[in-house]
C-alpha cells in the first residue's frame, strides 16, 4: 500500500473539512436552534438513514439519549434504524421503502424533529419519512451530499439542508459525523453554558 495514498486520503478530507466549514456553520447553527426549541416545547427528535447513515443515526441518539462529552439529563431521541423486528416486519409485509415514515407516522408528533441522513440523497424511504413528516407537521434537518439529489426537491421551506459539498460517500459521511459532533455540542451549550 502506498503511503502517498494513505496521505492523500487524510488531505481530501482535510480540505474538504475546510470547505465545508464555510459552507455549512450558518445551516449547523439554525440545526442546533430548531433542535434546542424541540426539547425546550417537550418535543422529541426522529433520526434515519441507511447503510452508514444508519451508524450516524444511531450514534446522534445515543448522544441524546445519554450524553455527548458533558453529563446532563437525557433528551428525547429516537433512533428509527435500530429495531429490526420493526424494520423487517415493515419491510415484508408493506415494502422497504414505508420503514421509516411508516415509523414517523406512528412515533411523530407536530413539533418534533425528523433527522434525516442520507449520503447518497436518493434513498426512497428516507424520501418517504421527509414526506410523512411533513404530514405530521414535523421539522426536517436533511443531511445530505453530493448536491442534495431528491431530497432538495422534498424538503420545505421550513426545513434546514445541511449539504455536505462533496461528491464521494466517504467524504461526505466524514462531514456528517463531524456535524453531529456540532449538533450535539451545540445542544450541550445552549443546555448548559459555554465551557
Amino acid at each position: 500500500m502506498s503511503v502517498e495514498r494513505i496521505q492523500q486520503q487524510f488531505r481530501d478530507s482535510a480540505s474538504l473539512t475546510l470547505e465545508a466549514l464555510n459552507a455549512l456553520a450558518v445551516p449547523i447553527a439554525a440545526a442546533i436552534d430548531t433542535l434546542f426549541g424541540a426539547f425546550a416545547n417537550g418535543s422529541k427528535i426522529l433520526v434515519c438513514g441507511n447503510g452508514g447513515s444508519v451508524a450516524d443515526a444511531q450514534r446522534f441518539a445515543s448522544h441524546l439519549i445519554g450524553c455527548f462529552e458533558r453529563e446532563r439529563p437525557g433528551l428525547p431521541a429516537i433512533a428509527l434504524t435500530t429495531d429490526m423486528s420493526i424494520l423487517t416486519s415493515i419491510g415484508n409485509d408493506y415494502a422497504f421503502e414505508q420503514i421509516f415514515s411508516n415509523q414517523v407516522r406512528a412515533l411523530g408528533q407536530a413539533g418534533d424533529v425528523l433527522l434525516a441522513i442520507s449520503a447518497s440523497d436518493n434513498s426512497v424511504n428516507v424520501l418517504a419519512a421527509i414526506q410523512e413528516a411533513h404530514k405530521r407537521e414535523m421539522i426536517v434537518i436533511a443531511l445530505t451530499g453530493q448536491g442534495g439529489g431528491a431530497v432538495t426537491d422534498v424538503l420545505a421551506d421550513t426545513d434546514i439542508h445541511i449539504c455536505a459539498p462533496a461528491e464521494r460517500t466517504a467524504r461526505a459521511q466524514e462531514v456528517h459525523l463531524l456535524t453531529i459532533h456540532c449538533l450535539c455540542d451545540g445542544i450541550d451549550a445552549m443546555l448548559l453554558g459555554e465551557d
